[in-house]
C-alpha cells in the first residue's frame, strides 16, 4: 500500500496498483508483492526527483516489465489453495440461497458438475481479465466495458443451466431438512464471515440482486420461462446500476 507522505505521480501510482492486480491474479504471494511495490515505490520516487520516467526504471514497457516480474515468481499455491474454496463456495451460495426459498435442497448431477465448471471457467477468466486491465492501464470507461460482461457471464451460464437441467434427467441428490438448515446456516455465516474479512458488502448485496427477483416473481402469474428471463433481466440491470454507482463513488 502505498504511504500517504508519499507523492507519486498519478502516472506511477497507477503502475504500482496495476502491478499489485497483475501479480496478484497471477496467483503470487502477497507478502513478495508488497516488497516489490515498496522497492519500486522508491525507485520511482527517486526517478521523479531526476525527471526520469517509469520506462527507464523498469527498462522496457510497463506491461512486458509486468510479464517478465511474473514469470520469474513463483506461484503461492499454498495461499489459493485457501482461496480458491472460498471462492468456489462463494459462487455455490448463489445457487442456495436462492434454492433456500423454495424448500428442503435438492440439486441433480449436472447441477453439482455444471456449477463447479461454470464457477471455475468465471475465476480463470476473471484472472485473465484482469491481468489483462492491468497490463494494458485501460480507462475506467474500458475496464468497466470489459469487466462488467465477464461479471455477467456466470449467470448467463447458470441460467442456461437451469433450462438444461430441465430438459436432461440425471440422478438427484435430496438433502432434507436437516441437511437443507445445516448448509443454509453455514452459508449464512460465510456470507457474514467473508463480508467482514474482505471489508466490502458486495457478496450479500449481489446475492440479493440475484436471489430476489425470482422470489418475488414466484407471487406473479407468469409462466416459469417468463419468470426466469424477467428475473434476469433484473438481476442483470441492478448489477448493472450497483457497479455504475460503485464506479462513481470511487472517484470521489
Amino acid at each position: 500500500m502505498l504511504h500517504e507522505n508519499i507523492q507519486l505521480s498519478k502516472k506511477s501510482k497507477q503502475f504500482l496498483e496495476n502491478l499489485r492486480v497483475y501479480l496478484f491474479s497471477s496467483g503470487k504471494k502477497e507478502k513478495e508483492i508488497d516488497e516489490i511495490v515498496e522497492e519500486l515505490e522508491d525507485h520511482l520516487m527517486q526517478a521523479e526527483k531526476n525527471g526520469k520516467s517509469i520506462e527507464h526504471i523498469i527498462g522496457q514497457s510497463p506491461e512486458a516489465y509486468m510479464e517478465q516480474l511474473a514469470s520469474e515468481m513463483p506461484i503461492d499455491v499454498k495461499a489459493w489453495m485457501k482461496y480458491i474454496p472460498m471462492i468456489l463456495f462463494g459462487a455455490f451460495s448463489f445457487i442456495i440461497v436462492r434454492d433456500l426459498f423454495e424448500g428442503t435442497l435438492s440439486y441433480s448431477l449436472l447441477e453439482i458438475f455444471g456449477f463447479l465448471i461454470i464457477a471455475i471457467l468465471f475465476l480463470t477468466i476473471i484472472s485473465l481479465v484482469f491481468r489483462y486491465i492491468a497490463g494494458k492501464n485501460l480507462a475506467a470507461g474500458k475496464q468497466f466495458a470489459i469487466l462488467y460482461p465477464a461479471a455477467l457471464l456466470p449467470l448467463a451460464l447458470f441460467v442456461g443451466l437451469i433450462f438444461l437441467n430441465q430438459q436432461v434427467t440425471t440422478p438427484v441428490i435430496n438433502f432434507g431438512v436437516v441437511g437443507t438448515i445445516i448448509i443454509g446456516a453455514f452459508t449464512m455465516i460465510f456470507i457474514i464471515g467473508f463480508s467482514i474479512w474482505s471489508k466490502t458488502w458486495v457478496l450479500p448485496i449481489v446475492l440479493a440482486f440475484v436471489t430476489l427477483p425470482d422470489y418475488l416473481l414466484d407471487f406473479t402469474s407468469l409462466t416459469e420461462s417468463a419468470r426466469i428471463i424477467t428475473g434476469t433481466c433484473i438481476t442483470f440491470g441492478c448489477i448493472l446500476i450497483y457497479l455504475w454507482i460503485s464506479s462513481k463513488l470511487a472517484k470521489v
